[in-house]
C-alpha cells in the first residue's frame, strides 16, 4: 500500500506571482463595479494593507529580540571579531555608495511622478505635502540636530514612534549588559538566566508569529493588486519594470564589480576562482531565497577555495549576521526612489540618514525569515514618508520584490565568501 504523499507549500514567491496574476484579473474583470452580493475590489485593497499593517506592527519587537538573542548567543573572539567588523563596514559602505551614485545620478523615481495616484492608490488631492516628509525638513533644524533626534529620551519612546535606530540602540545597550552579566554569573538558575531564557523564547513567539503573518501575504497581494488595476487598469504595471531594474542595477554592480575586483586584489582570488568555485553557493541561495539556509554550501564553496575552516566559520556561520549588503542596499535604494516619486529632493544629510538606518535594520534582522518585508516599512519611515503611502506601496513593490530577494540572498552569500577570504588573508599576512 502507497504511503499517502506529504502536502508541500508552494514556495512564497510562487504564492505571490499567482495572487498577482488572480488579482489583475478581478480587476480588469470587475473594475470598481460591485459583485458578490456588494463586495467591491476596493474592500480586498483595505483587507490586504492590514496584513501589512501587522508585519510593520511586528517589526520593531522582533528587530529588538532578535538583535538581543544575537549578542547573547554569539561568542566572538576580540581580534578577529575587529577585523569582521571593519571588512563588513566597508563592504557596507561601498554599497551604500554605489546606491546614492545610481539613485542621485539617474534618479530613477521621476518615472513614477505623476503615476502615484495610480500606483500608491493615494486620493486625489490627499497626495502628502511637504510638511508631512519630516526627513526633508532640514531647514529647521541641523543634520546633527536632526540625527539626534533618533536617540531614545526614554526606554518606551522608540517603541511607541516606530524609531528603528533608537530600538537598535537601546537593544545593543541591553544586549551588551546582559552578555556581561550572563558571563560574569554562576551556572545556575540566577535572574540573568532566566531573563535570558525569557528573551529566546519571546524571540521564538515572534518569529513563529511572522511565519503566520507572511502566510496571509500573498492575500494582502492580491486584494491590493485588485484594487489598483480595478482603478488605474492592467496598465498600472507598465511602470514598475523600472523600480525592478533600479534596485537589480545597484545590487549587480555591487555583486559583480566590487566584490570579485576585491577578492583578487586584496584576497587573491580571480574572478574565475571566486566565481567559479562559488557558483553553487550562489545559486542555492537564489533559488532557496536565504543565506542562512545556504551556510553548508557556502562552507564547501569556500573549502574549494583554500579558505581555512577558522576563517569560513567565522564569516558564513557568525558573520552572516552583519554580511546583509543585497538588504541593506535594496531598502535605502527603495527608500529614496520612493521619495523621488513623490517629488522630493532630499539633502544628502537626509540620504545619509536612510543609509544608517538601513545598515542598522539590516544587522537587526538577520535570519529572520523574509527579512526584507520587515525592515522596508521601518527604513521608509526613516525616509519621512506618511504612514498611508507605506501602507499601500508596500505590497505593490511585492509584485517584483520575489525577483529581487533573490537577487539579495546571492549578493548575501557572495558577501560571506568575501569576507572569509579576506579574513583569510589576514590571518596568512598575520
Amino acid at each position: 500500500m502507497l504511503a499517502p504523499q506529504r502536502w508541500i507549500p508552494l514556495p512564497l514567491y510562487t504564492q505571490v506571482l499567482i495572487a498577482v496574476a488572480c488579482g489583475a484579473l478581478l480587476g480588469a474583470i470587475f473594475g470598481q463595479e460591485s459583485y458578490l452580493g456588494g463586495l467591491r475590489n476596493e474592500h480586498l485593497g483595505r483587507i490586504g494593507l492590514l496584513v501589512v499593517t501587522l508585519l510593520k506592527t511586528l517589526a520593531i519587537p522582533l528587530i529588538f529580540f532578535a538583535i538581543l538573542d544575537a549578542l547573547i548567543r554569539t561568542s566572538l573572539p576580540l581580534r578577529q571579531g575587529a577585523k569582521l567588523l571593519v571588512i563588513c563596514f566597508v563592504n557596507v559602505s561601498v554599497a551604500m555608495t554605489i546606491g546614492l551614485v545610481i539613485m542621485n545620478t539617474w534618479q530613477p523615481g521621476r518615472a513614477w511622478v505623476g503615476h502615484v495616484d495610480e500606483l500608491l492608490h493615494l486620493v486625489p488631492g490627499s497626495a502628502p505635502s511637504a510638511g508631512q516628509l519630516s526627513a526633508v525638513q532640514t531647514g529647521a533644524q541641523s543634520p546633527f540636530e536632526y540625527l539626534a533626534s533618533y536617540i531614545p529620551r526614554t526606554i518606551m519612546a522608540p517603541f511607541s514612534s516606530s524609531n528603528i535606530i533608537g530600538v537598535v540602540l537601546l537593544a545593543l545597550v541591553l544586549g551588551a549588559t546582559l552578555r556581561r552579566l550572563r558571563g560574569a554569573a554562576k551556572q545556575g538558575s540566577g535572574v540573568v538566566h532566566v531573563l535570558v531564557g525569557s528573551i529566546e523564547r519571546v524571540y521564538g513567539w515572534l518569529v513563529q508569529m511572522l511565519g503566520w503573518i507572511i502566510l496571509a501575504v500573498p492575500l494582502a497581494v492580491f486584494g491590493v493588486v485588485a484594487q489598483v488595476v480595478g482603478k488605474a487598469g492592467i496598465g498600472v504595471f507598465t511602470v514598475l519594470w523600472i523600480f525592478l531594474a533600479a534596485m537589480l542595477l545597484g545590487l549587480a554592480v555591487h555583486a559583480l564589480v566590487y566584490y570579485p575586483l576585491v577578492a583578487w586584489l586584496v584576497g587573491k582570488k580571480s574572478p574565475k576562482v571566486y566565481l567559479g568555485q562559488g557558483a553553487d553557493a550562489i545559486m542555492t541561495a537564489m533559488s532557496c531565497n536565504s543565506s542562512l539556509a545556504t551556510v553548508p554550501v557556502t562552507l564547501r564553496c569556500l573549502e574549494r577555495m583554500n579558505v581555512s575552516p577558522q576563517s569560513s566559520r567565522l564569516a558564513a556561520c557568525i558573520g552572516t549576521n552583519l554580511n546583509n549588503d543585497g538588504v541593506t542596499l535594496y531598502e535605502a535604494m527603495a527608500a529614496l526612489f520612493l521619495a523621488q516619486a513623490l517629488g522630493f529632493d532630499l539633502p544628502m544629510a537626509n540620504q545619509i540618514l536612510i543609509v544608517v538606518a538601513s545598515i542598522i535594520a539590516g544587522a537587526g534582522v538577520a535570519g529572520i525569515p523574509e527579512a526584507g518585508l520587515i525592515v522596508l516599512p521601518l527604513v521608509l519611515s526613516a525616509a519621512g514618508l506618511p504612514a498611508h503611502v507605506i501602507v499601500a506601496a508596500i505590497p505593490l513593490i511585492m509584485t517584483v520584490d520575489w525577483i529581487i530577494a533573490r537577487a539579495r540572498s546571492g549578493v548575501n552569500v557572495m558577501s560571506d565568501m568575501l569576507v572569509a577570504i579576506l579574513l583569510d588573508t589576514g590571518r596568512r599576512v598575520g
